[in-house]
């Protein structure tokens, strides 16, 4: 309807018509991580009806003309070596640092690429009410620098679905960023904490008075 009325006006009056910008993004946020914890939402988390491929990922990344895919972009930003890109986006040599568990890697094939706040918990916090399309774009958010991170596949593993009440990197001296990339994640996106949880990030910020969080709210 709209485009059908836009036709008919002459070029005078289209030219007084207002212009309608795009909605601004939100700003970024930067809180102490107590600060933070204490703006996180509470509620009761459920599993029920998770299927990991709700979130659909690996897509065609944030340039779909490069050939790579979300997994391979991510990797390409997060070399401290670049690796030689080959056909059908094929890396080989590079090397990165996997601060997890402080190793480096020098095999791409070596590495996962961890959702920060793992799909599971993701579905459990809220993104079980979510449209397919917010959850792939959940799943392959670049961003932010921490909602994907390249770490070992072991590290990874040993971390599954678990919150931080339930396990830490093993590296203790990134604990307190890794609480605040938990949190920023999760204020990011709007996603919930339960009681057990929000206990744990407590205590956690306790122990890091000096950390602070920053995020963006999600588009």
């Amino acid at each position: 309807m709209l485009n059908t009325v836009v036709r008919g006006l002459t070029a005078a009056a289209l030219a007084v018509l207002p212009v309608l910008a795009p909605t601004p993004a939100q700003a970024a946020e930067t809180l102490p991580l107590a600060d933070a914890v204490a703006g996180l939402p509470v509620a009761l988390e459920s599993r029920d009806g998770y299927d990991r491929n709700k979130f659909r990922h690996w897509n065609t990344g944030d340039d779909p003309a490069d050939g790579c895919n979300t997994r391979a972009e991510v990797l390409l930003h997060e070399a401290i070596t670049p690796p030689t890109v080959g056909a059908g986006c094929r890396l080989t040599g590079g090397s990165w640092f996997s601060y997890y568990d402080a190793t480096v890697v020098t095999a791409a094939g070596s590495l996962d690429i961890d959702h920060m706040v793992p799909l599971a918990e993701a579905w459990d916090s809220g993104a079980s009410a979510w449209t397919p399309q917010r959850r792939e774009a959940y799943a392959n958010d670049q961003g932010a620098e921490a909602s994907l991170v390249a770490v070992t596949a072991r590290s990874n593993r040993s971390k599954a679905d678990q919150d931080p009440a339930q396990w830490l990197p093993p590296a203790a001296d990134v604990h307190c960023r890794y609480t605040a990339e938990w949190v920023g994640t999760k204020l990011r996106w709007n996603l919930t904490v339960d009681d057990i949880e929000l206990a744990a990030l407590h205590d956690a910020a306790a122990g890091c008075p000096v950390q602070t969080v920053t995020y963006q709210p999600a588009p």
